[in-house]
This record gives structure tokens, C-alpha cells and sequence, in this order.
């Protein structure tokens, strides 16, 4: 059934929808079924999207028609369409009138995901009015809250130098420990990888204090504040809150230092704002592990990395991992800094929107994924600036010295783009910078020939 007649409007002007700011606008990129008109197919999503199916039903009335979603632009030799969501069609809290959004990705990403006239449909990016974005919660935390806590300015802290204990799972409590306060002894943040949790070689209620002991052992030997990201994931909101409250209690007067990290991708929206909203006092870290088996360059169907991240912002993460643009293991390119631009900043382009943020607070990009030193110059040169979180594992505990030296080298990396230096030049005066070519001799071969004659390393 073709029901373009009513669920489309071409002759609508984004700019007046935008000003106006009665919708949310959204941009895909779809390819109709074999045999099936471009047109036809949009208006079927839009209709299944909101408030039609795939015949007409006697209960329709002159008010539902009120809030149907219009395709308004198509751009078939591009394989582009964009929808006008009326606000009103968005579920909102009992408790509280405001918005959710799970209620934005039923509508949005729901049932027409697997329409059968749709071979594929993926959202590039959305638009969000003011009178909307006032509805959702946003961060409660900043990266200018970690700078403080670090005892650095406020406004411009600059870079974090964080890792990821090593290896992923395996080990036990004591050997946990001992790798993160190795670490802390050069650098500032250590994170959870994202399936740490409460193994039974590892248990939280013996590992957790440890670690606790770990931060103060550091701080009381550097002089230095230290952060710690916890994992508090769970499939039940009594869990994570057992976690939670377990976690601060343990890390005592050190706990404003302590992040809750939840695999957001996996756990969906409920799980960031079950945190964001009972633990506002902490930095909320979403990790999104799994989120490569839509937003994957390659994927045809769901979102984008880019609306993965955005929608981190309304939902209340203080910070996301954005990737490595390229400069790490994971797929990505120079040009997703736009995803990094997008949630730290308060009026930003998308791929499709503009988006004005009214003083949101951010979202920090963090940063990781087989970085290290080396390859920090130019991943900083790429973004425009250092003020990120960066986690390298491998980058710290590969270093050839210690865990520590290969967190200070990755502050001497942050050094040597804010001097615009040579990294190998710059390597001269730098020693746990030097050391880092040593121990990724394979990156200093490709980002850096002849580095060896340089330094004067025959091996």
C-alpha cells in the first residue's frame, strides 16, 4: 500500500522544522527492496516509525494524523532520506515528565529495521530542538570535574594519561592491584577493561579494597591525585546498585576519585541512566563495547558511531570511548574527530544537523584502542587538541621499562605536540619517550624512519 500521500510532505523547509522546534529530524541512508519505489518505501517507514502499519485501521482519527512522522527530503541517487518526528510522539516519564531514549530508538531504529521493503536503513544523524533537549538529563559530570580533581585548572587540565590493567581477564586480586598502583606511579587514570567485574579467580570483595589501597599507596608516593574507572555493569538494577554503593564505600574519602564505568552499548539506555541518576556525584564512563556489530563502516543497518555517541550526551555519559581516528587498532579515520567535536562542544556540525547544545555539558571523548606514545603526536595534531581521557594497555604495560614509564611517556608525547616538536628530536630529552620507540619498533618504523640512526639504537 502506498502511503506517501500521507506520511510524506517534500514540499516541508528543514531550516522552518528547525526553527520552529516542534521535531526531532533524523537522516538515513536507505535502499528500498528490489521492485519497490523510493518514495513508497520512505513514507512506509516513516508510517511504521510513528503512527501507521501497512493498511489503513478504523481507529485512525484526525488527532493521530496530527502526529504522524513526514518524510520531508529524499535524495534517491544518494540513497538519503530524512523524517520529521513530532516531539509528542516521544514516551516520557511518569515520574518526572521527561524524555528517554528508549523511546527515541523504538520509533526511530524499531520495527522498520526489518520491514521487507527495506533492504537496508541506517541513521546518520539526528536532530534535537531545544524545547527536547531540555527533557533529557545530559552529564552531571565533566571532564573540567576530573581536572579539579587532579588538582589541575579547572578549564584547561588538558590530557589524562590512563591505561587499562593488563591482560584483560586472568588475573588474580593481588597481581590486579599490583598492576594498577605499577601504573600509577606515572600516570593518572586506570579503567576496568569492560569485562572485569566479580570473576570467580577475581572477586570484587577482594579485589576492590586492594585496589583501594593500591590509590592511596600511589598518591602518598607521587604527591599526585590519582582516578580509578569501575565497572559496575549488570544486567539488574539491584546489582549495579550493590556494585555502586560496595565500590564508594571501600575507596572511603578517595571515592569522589572513582568513576562508574557500564558497557552502555550492551546494557542499553536504562543501565547509563540507572547510573547517571543514582550516582550523580561520579563520573559516569560509557563503554561501548559491542557497538561495532551495527556502527562498523561495513554495517548497512542500525546507527553510526557518530549517533551512538551523540545520543551518550543526551543520556547523561560523562565520557565515551570514540575510538582512535585511525591512529589505533580499531577501525575509523581521520575524520570521526567529528564524533569527539559533536559531544564536546556546545554548538557542533553533523554529518546532516547542526546541533546546538544550550549548555549541555560535555561528553569527553576517551580515547582507546591499541594507542601509544608514538602514535599520540599525531592523533592530537589530527583532533586540534589533547583534552581527551586516553586508556593505553599495551601502550603503558609494553613499555620497556616499567608501567610506569610508559605512562609518563605518554604525557611526554601530550608535551611534545602543545611544543610542535619532532617526536624523534624531541626523544633526545625525553627518555621514557625515547624508550617507547624502543618497545614499539614497529610503529617507530612506520611513523618515524630512520628514527634508529637518530636516537642511536643498533638493535
Amino acid at each position: 500500500m502506498d502511503q506517501s500521500g500521507r506520511y510524506s510532505d517534500l514540499s516541508l523547509d528543514e531550516d522552518t522544522l528547525i526553527k520552529e522546534g516542534k521535531h526531532i529530524l533524523v537522516a538515513y541512508t536507505m535502499t528500498p527492496a528490489d521492485g519497490y519505489g523510493y518514495l513508497e518505501t520512505a513514507a512506509h517507514f516513516a508510517a511504521e516509525s510513528s503512527t501507521g502499519t501497512n493498511v489503513e485501521v478504523s481507529t485512525t482519527d484526525d488527532f493521530t494524523k496530527g502526529v504522524d512522522a513526514l518524510v520531508y527530503e529524499i535524495d534517491e541517487a544518494k540513497g538519503i532520506m530524512k523524517i520529521a518526528y513530532p516531539i509528542e510522539l516521544f514516551d516520557r516519564n511518569v515520574i518526572d515528565g521527561r524524555s528517554m531514549l528508549v523511546s527515541f530508538l523504538t520509533l526511530a531504529i524499531g520495527n522498520n529495521q526489518g520491514m521487507g521493503d527495506v533492504k537496508q536503513a541506517q541513521m546518520q544523524d539526528f536532530y534535537v530542538p531545544r524545547k527536547m533537549l531540555q527533557l533529557y538529563d545530559g552529564p552531571s559530570k565533566s571532564i573540567q570535574d576530573l581536572w579539579s580533581l587532579l588538582g589541575r585548572d579547572p578549564k584547561n587540565g588538558g590530557y589524562i594519561a590512563g591505561t587499562i590493567i593488563k591482560p584483560k581477564l586472568g588475573l588474580r586480586p593481588e597481581p590486579f592491584a599490583e598492576a594498577a598502583y605499577q601504573f600509577w606511579l606515572g600516570g593518572d587514570f586506570i579503567k576496568n577493561d569492560e569485562p572485569q567485574g566479580n570473576q570467580v579467580f577475581c572477586p570484587m570483595k577482594k579485589v576492590i579494597p586492594l585496589v583501594a589501597d593500591a590509590m592511596k599507596r600511589a598518591q602518598d608516593a607521587t604527591g599526585e591525585p590519582k582516578l580509578f574507572s569501575a565497572n559496575i555493569t549488570a544486567d539488574d538494577y539491584h546489582e549495579m546498585h550493590a556494585r555502586a554503593d560496595f565500590i564508594l564505600e571501600t575507596f572511603g574519602e578517595d571515592a569522589p576519585r572513582v568513576a562508574f564505568l557500564v558497557d552502555g552499548y550492551v546494557g542499553g539506555p536504562g543501565m547509563v541512566t540507572t547510573a547517571r541518576r543514582n550516582y550523580p556525584e561520579q563520573y559516569l564512563h560509557y563503554h561501548r563495547a559491542g557497538h561495532g556489530a551495527i556502527t562498523s563502516p561495513s554495517a548497512v543497518r542500525g546507527y553510526t558511531a557518530f549517533v551512538l555517541a551523540k545520543m551518550s550526551r543526551l543520556m547523561g555519559a560523562s565520557g565515551i570511548h570514540v575510538g582512535t581516528m585511525g591512529y589505533g587498532k580499531m577501525e575509523g579515520g581521520h575524520d570521526d574527530r567529528n564524533i569527539a567535536y559533536m559531544i564536546e562542544r556546545d554548538s557542533a556540525d553533523g554529518p546532516f544537523y547542526h546541533q546546538e547544545w544550550y549548555g549541555m555539558k560535555p561528553t569527553t571523548p576517551i580515547i582507546s584502542g591499541g594507542m601509544n606514545a608514538l602514535r599520540l603526536p599525531g592523533f592530537f595534531e589530527n583532533l586540534g587538541h589533547g583534552d581527551v581521557i586516553n586508556t593505553s594497555g599495551g601502550g603503558s604495560y609494553g613499555h620497556i621499562d616499567s608501567p610506569a614509564d610508559g605512562a609518563i611517556s605518554l604525557k611526554q608525547a601530550y608535551e611534545c605536540y602543545l611544543e610542535g616538536a619532532d617526536p624523534v628530536e624531541f626523544a633526545k630529552d625525553h627518555k621514557e619517550f625515547a624508550r617507547a620507540f624502543e618497545s614499539f619498533p614497529g610503529d617507530a618504523d612506520q611513523l618515524y624512519p630512520g628514527w634508529r640512526e637518530k636516537l642511536g639504537v643498533h638493535k
